[in-house]
């Protein structure tokens, strides 16, 4: 394998293309469990009949262990929207029915959301009192069983050559309620400054799965404190607003 074309750069790992091969490397001090556990939900994802880039092999370049994927030729949906924003409307909605789609599949052997969420919360830092609330409000939380791509944004979505939408990174794959997911995404636009965007697709969620509002908004404190788990200090401040209250407004 050649290590040359760089074709994305994240924290802790970068990602390769060497001709139908797409080669995430990760940092030498990455966990070695969490990249097989990455590979292996990506692998029983690939169990249902989703468009995701199929695992080739986990392997180590140059000390280093690295994923082996399928290269998928084309553009990311985010890449798209800032190409064409008159089309945004229509972006959101191909968007919103991709997470959709990946919402009514069920894989039994992913971890739980919940799990994940109680364990982010008592990593967030937060005081007790607002642990604790936190805590209890997962607990009432409906449980279900639904594919939660835990990490649903615009630049994990690669629209290729011939239109069809592949979704890509599973590493915060989870089973569980799919508002907790929708919630993450209206996050992850508004940390972005993206506002109105987060509003729309929002809505667009809501309409589209017959969902009610409130029942999003719910879980935003949960979500915003399993954020601040990545100690990003420009974000604290945003992070600590919605984690202080009781009840979304």
């Amino acid at each position: 394998m050649k290590l040359q074309k760089v074709i994305a750069v994240r924290t802790s790992k970068t990602v390769y293309r060497d001709g139908d091969l797409a080669i995430k490397v990760f940092d030498e001090d990455y966990s070695k469990a969490d990249v097989l556990n990455e590979a292996l939900n990506q692998a029983r994802v690939e169990e249902t009949d989703l468009p995701i880039p199929k695992v080739i092999e986990v392997t180590k370049v140059d000390g280093k262990w690295a994923i082996v994927t399928e290269f998928i030729q084309g553009k990311t949906l985010a890449r798209l929207m800032s190409e064409n924003p008159d089309n945004m409307d229509e972006y959101l909605q191909r968007f919103v029915d991709i997470q959709l789609e990946i919402q009514s599949k069920r894989v039994s052997m992913l971890n739980t959301i919940f799990e994940k969420m109680h364990r982010k919360i008592s990593q967030s830092g937060l005081d007790a009192t607002t642990r604790y609330e936190l805590h209890t409000r997962l607990e009432s939380m409906p449980k279900h069983k639904k594919v939660c791509h835990g990490d649903f944004n615009p630049s994990n979505i690669i629209v290729s050559n011939d239109d069809v939408a592949y979704i890509i990174d599973w590493a915060h794959v989870t089973q569980g309620n799919a508002g907790a997911d929708a919630a993450r995404t209206y996050l992850l636009f508004r940390l972005e400054g993206e506002d109105e965007v987060a509003e729309k697709y929002l809505k667009l969620f809501c309409d589209r799965g017959d969902t009610a509002k409130q029942s999003i908004q719910k879980w935003l404190p949960i979500v915003a404190a399993s954020q601040l788990v990545k100690e990003k200090p420009e974000q604290r401040e945003f992070l600590l607003r919605w984690t202080a209250v009781v009840d979304y407004e």
